[in-house]
């Protein structure tokens, strides 16, 4: 009997929640276009601003400061792009961001900076405050991107710590909660964030659905021109169904949110009596992301490895699927050849202990044929 497969990649992508499935099908078997003045269209306007309270709720704020976005990607280059169309000329962006923050700063036109980390992946905050005091005005106002938690390895970040630095400078501080948000608490007004991000796939929504809260700080532009929707901040028809499944899954997310911290503890220890070096251990991370890196062993045989098992795991981000390569993340984090030897483990909401024993077992009994391929010959 073919055992079945375990799924843990839900950094990349989480199993959509029935919550967010019924809410799709609720909102497509009616009709009505959101900027219609008639009865289906007040329905489905209805949808999308009661969705907009739920966001809200979640992420902090008044409801009107949520827009809605076609993803996390989208949220994240309105942020960047508003704060360089407002005089920003020069960007501080940490160096393990994701790659829709790192890209979209380098062709924003501004001139761009990494804020370096520690080995244990956290941001170094007494690099960030030095380089604050010493801001030349002549780059307008200062624009700092830290994400809340690391997608790869699972690390928190000191946001609200940032925050202060950020704000003493007078600055902006843009928060990618894409993975953070329903995992750990994630309140941009508490985080003291100017901008922050979220996706609707990373908590068990649909794919295509984001959204950006801004606050009186933060002033954003219009990136597409048309209809003027949301309130004139981003033109197109509202994905309705999106976005009404988005805030499905976000009202279950806070509700249930699965720990997986003692499984995934337990499927490390046993990963580092093989050898295996847990990243960023040291460090507070999310309770569903494990980060692991073997000597000598390429994160690609071990991706492909575990998925010949019937094990689903990544190398690095998702959005470098078919490129597995180094990750920037581990590269900055110092660990240098080694960065080529992880992978990422994630689980969520609908994963079982019996999910982490499966992969640790799995892994084990790949490690150990790899070891034994390798091992020197006897003198």
């Amino acid at each position: 009997m073919t055992s079945p497969a375990v799924y843990l990649d839900y950094n990349a992508t989480a199993p959509v929640r029935p919550e967010a499935i019924e809410a799709t099908a609720r909102v497509l078997s009616r009709v009505g276009n959101p900027s219609s003045v008639h009865a289906a269209g007040r329905a489905a306007r209805a949808a999308v601003e009661q969705a907009r309270e739920d966001i809200a709720a979640m992420i902090g704020g008044p409801a009107s400061t949520v827009v809605f976005t076609g993803g996390g990607t989208e949220a994240n280059a309105l942020a960047i792009d508003s704060a360089v169309a407002t005089g920003s000329k020069r960007l501080i962006v940490s160096a393990i961001e994701h790659d829709s923050v790192l890209e979209t700063a380098k062709v924003s036109g501004a001139s761009v900076e990494l804020l370096p980390v520690t080995a244990d992946g956290v941001a170094d905050l007494d690099w960030l405050s030095a380089r604050l005091a010493t801001w030349d005005p002549a780059d307008g106002r200062p624009f700092v991107a830290l994400m809340a938690a690391n997608n790869e390895t699972g690390v928190i970040q000191p946001v609200r710590e940032a925050s202060q630095i950020v704000r003493a400078a007078e600055g902006w501080l843009h928060v990618d909660a894409i993975q953070a948000a329903g995992k750990v608490l994630t309140d941009s007004r508490a985080m003291g964030a100017d901008t922050l991000s979220v996706s609707a796939h990373k908590l068990g929504g649909p794919q295509g659905v984001g959204a950006l809260t801004f606050g009186p700080r933060a002033t954003l532009v219009r990136r597409q021109h048309g209809g003027g929707q949301e309130r004139g901040r981003r033109a197109g028809t509202e994905n309705v169904a999106g976005i009404a499944a988005f805030a499905a899954a976000a009202r279950a997310a806070m509700v249930d949110r699965t720990d997986n911290a003692p499984w995934r503890d337990a499927a490390a220890a046993r990963l580092k009596a093989h050898g295996a070096i847990v990243v960023g251990e040291a460090a507070a991370r999310l309770p569903n992301t494990l980060c692991v890196a073997a000597p000598g062993h390429a994160a690609e045989l071990q991706v492909m490895g575990l998925d010949l098992a019937g094990v689903m795991v990544s190398a690095g981000s998702a959005c470098s699927s078919g490129k597995v390569k180094a990750s920037h993340v581990l590269t900055a984090m110092g660990f240098g050849d080694l960065a080529a030897c992880a992978i990422r483990v994630s689980g969520g909401w609908a994963t079982t202990e019996a999910d982490w024993q499966a992969f640790s077992e799995a892994w084990i009994a790949i490690h150990n044929r790899f070891a034994a391929r390798h091992r020197a010959p006897a003198a």
